[in-house]
């Protein structure tokens, strides 16, 4: 069984046991987190929402704060000896996914 969620603006598609990277939520390590649904599928069966399937949830917990891989940006104005080079490393929540609730 599977189940698509929206999470950050993005969709992902999740089943049971899988370890997510989601934009960063403002909870505590092993707390619990809950999904809305928009898709289920099962062996063929699919089940789509409008937007969201009614009383369907996706349960996860959440295992930390991480940062992804270091982008370096790096900017140049030609012939006029100015160069600035910059990093950002964009912070996401790992989540595992426990249980899909159809």
């Amino acid at each position: 069984m599977y189940a698509i969620i929206a999470a950050g603006g993005r969709q992902y598609r999740v089943s049971q046991g899988d370890v997510i990277y989601i934009d960063k939520v403002n909870q505590e390590a092993d707390s619990a987190i809950s999904f809305d649904v928009l898709m289920i599928g099962n062996d063929g069966d699919v089940k789509v929402g409008n937007p969201v399937l009614a009383g369907a949830k996706v349960e996860g917990k959440v295992l930390g704060q991480v940062k992804g891989e270091k982008i370096t940006v790096y900017k140049n104005k030609s012939k006029k000896g100015s160069s600035r080079k910059l990093g950002h490393r964009q912070p996401y929540t790992k989540v595992e996914i426990t249980a899909i609730n159809a």
